[in-house]
């Protein structure tokens, strides 16, 4: 009877609720903190784990930073590195600047109901296609960790990167921009990816499958 092939284990999980979360007018999109509830959501993602991963993955965000830590600081010999799979920023930070979720939700509809994968809408915003690109990137970096033992990774990212990331790994992804752009705003609205919560994927070193959820054991 043949040996088990060794497959490649990774836990993406979703920040913690942050202070946007919780309706909060903030300024810059990468230095947004968490929220007391936030934290506690980062300390139960901590104790999911039995035994401690191969190796920790971080946006370079504070919340997701932040999030990490218990996990670091329960498993402080696993290394950490910190990746580019930073939130999809798509409306141009400085125009966001003092306000809150409910204030920019018009700007937010209208950037979905133009429905154009390549439009940057300023600043220190992103298009829809780069972020695509950003998450296929990851991907590809992620199945590179495959090795000729069981490898577990953990990620603490966002909900909509992960989200990309969750729809490029399903049997029959379409990666055409524009469809794609259009099918990932209905689903993150009726499945988003909630704060604290994820998903596990596995790689066997061909290709990539899908699990229940972030459960480790």
């Amino acid at each position: 009877m043949s040996a088990p092939k060794p497959v490649l284990r990774v836990a993406c999980f979703r920040h913690g609720e942050s202070a946007a979360n919780a309706g909060s007018a903030t300024d810059d999109p990468a230095s947004i903190p968490l929220t007391e509830a936030g934290q506690q959501q980062a300390f139960a993602i901590s104790r999911r784990f039995t035994s401690p991963p191969n190796l920790i993955i971080c946006s370079p965000f504070d919340r997701a930073q932040q999030t990490a830590a218990p996990t670091l600081r329960r498993f402080p010999h696993t290394p950490r590195e910190t990746w580019p799979i930073q939130e999809f920023t798509y409306l141009t930070p400085a125009k966001c600047a003092g306000t809150s979720a409910a204030q920019r939700r018009p700007w937010v509809e209208a950037y979905w109901d133009i429905c154009d994968p390549t439009l940057v809408d300023g600043p220190g915003a992103e298009s829809f296609t780069a972020f695509v690109e950003r998450a296929q990137a990851a991907l590809k970096r992620l199945a590179t960790l495959h090795s000729s033992s069981d490898v577990t990774v953990v990620m603490f990212g966002h909900g909509q990167f992960f989200q990309a990331m969750r729809w490029l790994i399903a049997p029959g992804a379409r990666v055409d921009k524009a469809i794609f752009m259009r099918s990932f705003r209905l689903i993150d609205q009726r499945d988003p990816i909630h704060n604290g919560d994820g998903f596990v994927a596995t790689f066997d070193g061909h290709s990539w499958l899908l699990e229940q959820d972030a459960q480790m054991r």
